[in-house]
Order: C-alpha cells, then structure tokens, then sequence
C-alpha cells in the first residue's frame, strides 16, 4: 500500500467566534494512500504556521509514492537530505505530522491502537491538568475564582503564568503581583490541588531566581522554562537555588537534546511535544531516554485535538508518565467540532482503543474551518493565554484572525 498524498490543511476560527485562549490556527496533515486510506497528523504552529506548512511540502517528497509499510525509510532519508533538521523547528514540526499520521494508517489498517504498534499500553487513563483557565484573568481575586471553576470540573493540577507582561528582568512589583496571584489560587484551591508554574521561557536566569525562590512558599510540582532557552545553562544556578523541580522539553526536538539536558543536571521533568520532536518514531528514542534516567515525562500538549490523540497513545505507554497538559476545558466550539473518539472527565483522558489514533475526523468541520491566516500579532504575543497582559480589546465581529 503506497502513499499517495501529503497534505498540510491550515484552519482557523472562523469569523464572529474566538479562538481558544491559545492556538489561533491549527495545521493538520492528511495522509492518503493507493487504497483511499487516510491518516492524520497535526504540527504546531507558533508564529510560524505558513512555514511549517510548507515545510510539510517539502518532507511530503520523501514519503507519497513509498510504501506505507517502509515509511521509516522515509524518514531516515528526509534525516540525511535536511541539513539543518535537528535545529529547524519547522523541519522537525513537518516530519512529526507526517510520521504520525503514517503510523495512524498502520493502525487503522492493522486494527489497533497506535499503543500497541509502540509495545503495548501500561494504563487505560491519565491524570490531566489544565491550562488556558486563566484566559482575561489579570487580578490575583480573578486568578483564585476561576481556578475554583476548574477544580469544580475535576481538575486536580492547574498550570499557569503568573508573570503578566514581564519580560526579560522582573521588577519588584512585577513579583510581587506574581506572588500574590499564586498565593490566591493556592488558598483558593487549598493544598491537594498541584500548582504548575508557567515561566515561557522569558526571564534572564537572575529574574528567574528571585521568582522561583519567592514562589517556592506555595509548593508547586513543578516550575516550566524558567530561563530564556538560549541561557539554558542558568539552569543549574536554579536548580541550586530553587527548591521546585523544573520542567522543559516542548523546544527541544531529539532525544539527544533531552539526554544531554538531563546530563548537565538542568531538567527533573521532560516535557517533550510530539508535534515538533518526531512523532512516534523519535518519541520513541525519547522515552527511552527518559526511562533510562528515571525521568517522569509530562508531554506538551497545546494545540490541536490531533495532538491530543496522538499524545494520549504515547502516554499509554510510558514507563515514567507523570501528567498530561490539556487545554480542552477551555476550547471554543470550533476546535471542538474537528474530531470526536477520546475524552476528558473529571480531569482524566481516557486512552482511546479505537484502530489508529482512535478518533474520527470530520471532514466537513476540518473544510469549513480552512484558512490562510497567519498568526494575529498584538497587544500579546502569540504565546500569551489571552487576556492575561492587558484587558481584551472590544470584539470587533472579524473573528481571531481577522
């Protein structure tokens, strides 16, 4: 059975409704085979959703008129021609569509979850924790109400950015905003909630000290790219600093990457992102290393419900799974329509069993939601949960993306 086609499919929101409080495109991959067989992928799309979407194009070559079934041959190819692959998030980004939609067309065609094509499942469910509840939460009052919303839900780890529009430094009242915000959603929610401390990666590592030993007083599980990525070897003062584990992995895309951070001593927690580091192929490598390091692995999981499902089946088979980031509780109806086969109750997903990656598409949704957006820019950057910078501007009735 050969590859026919590779596309990348971009869709948006659509006009007159909001995007979700992040993620305002999604670029999904279909893959179809000889037979009319399709499988899907998803790739993330950060400010740079036209280039990975061409970048699919380009990985496309290596795989339509392959055999399905030797589509790791594709991949090793892709490897050797793509000079820059291992540093080009758009390279790396396309290649993870394509792989994982390859191995949602084994499974289908096999009549098993992707799980089993990877060994085996070790648990039929995983805990979640939410993200994006906090979108046009600006005052610490805010923060606190709304993380009770979500522990009502079922919720029993919140993960969020204290920091607002701080940026590089971190000024005095900046903390002490960040200080005030967490200790509300921590008497809020009482102490068996977890607490996830979102950094973005955007403090230089003496701003990013002061907040981690400052924040420390309301035991979080962990604290989530602390430092700018490119002064990662501030890591370690941190981690001699701070008492909260730290947690990164979703800007890393090989396995060497994930085993030379745990080498330096410079991560407890891997955060890896199955969109942007190789699919299932390289996911594999990547649980390897962290098996073997005894590392717990939470993936990142911030885009699409493509990415959900693909991630659940990688979760299932983990040796050291530790918890699952979800933005579904907080999705506008658009993202919601696009696939239905897993779900999340009372903050837990459990795994699908369905062949592949478990889930239906629907096809209609993903045609009527097509775009050629690029990623809005302002007032936030595109990183931002919604609202959490400044107060929303007034709806204009032209949809997220104008």
């Amino acid at each position: 059975m050969k590859i026919r086609t590779v596309e990348p499919l971009e869709l948006a929101a659509p006009a007159g409704e909001s995007s979700s409080p992040w993620g305002s495109t999604i670029l999904l991959v279909r893959v179809t085979t000889e037979t009319g067989a399709v499988g899907w992928g998803e790739a993330p799309t950060t400010l740079m959703t036209h280039p990975v979407r061409e970048s699919v194009r380009e990985v496309a070559r290596f795989y339509e008129g392959r055999e399905l079934h030797a589509h790791r041959e594709a991949l090793r190819e892709f490897e050797r021609y793509s000079f820059y692959r291992s540093r080009s998030m758009e390279a790396t980004s396309a290649l993870s569509a394509v792989d994982i939609a390859c191995h949602d067309l084994l499974g289908r065609e096999l009549g098993v979850p992707v799980c089993d094509l990877l060994g085996g499942r070790m648990r039929d469910k995983v805990t979640a924790y939410a993200n994006g509840w906090y979108a046009d939460c600006l005052t610490p009052e805010e923060f606190a109400a709304r993380a009770q919303e979500y522990t009502r839900k079922g919720f029993r780890a919140l993960k969020f950015d204290p920091f607002g529009d701080q940026y590089r430094t971190l000024s005095p009242q900046g903390l002490d905003l960040a200080v005030a915000r967490v200790g509300a959603v921590r008497n809020a929610v009482g102490p068996d909630v977890d607490l996830l401390i979102e950094y973005h990666g955007r403090f230089l590592p003496e701003a990013a000290m002061r907040a981690g030993r400052a924040l420390d007083r309301f035991a979080p599980r962990f604290m989530e790219e602390p430092v700018i990525p490119e002064l990662s070897d501030g890591l370690a003062d941190f981690r001699r600093e701070v008492v909260t584990p730290v947690a990164l992995g979703e800007r890393l895309l090989t396995s060497a990457d994930f085993l030379s951070f745990l080498r330096r001593g410079l991560v407890d927690i891997l955060q890896p992102d199955i969109t942007n580091s190789g699919g299932f192929s390289y996911g594999r490598e990547i649980a390897g290393v962290a098996a073997a390091w005894g590392a717990p692995v939470a993936y990142h999981n911030a885009f699409g419900p493509v990415q959900t499902a693909a991630t659940l089946q990688m979760d299932a088979t983990l040796p050291t799974f530790f918890l699952q980031e979800s933005f579904e509780a907080s999705w506008p109806d658009w993202k919601r329509s696009l696939v239905r086969g897993y779900a999340l109750e009372d903050g837990e997903f459990r795994i699908p069993g369905g062949p592949g990656l478990g889930i239906v598409v629907d096809d209609a949704a993903v045609e009527r939601f097509r775009s050629e957006a690029i990623d809005p820019v302002g007032p936030e950057p595109p990183w931002v949960v919604g609202g959490t910078w400044a107060r929303p501007p007034p709806r204009t009735g032209k949809g997220a993306d104008g």
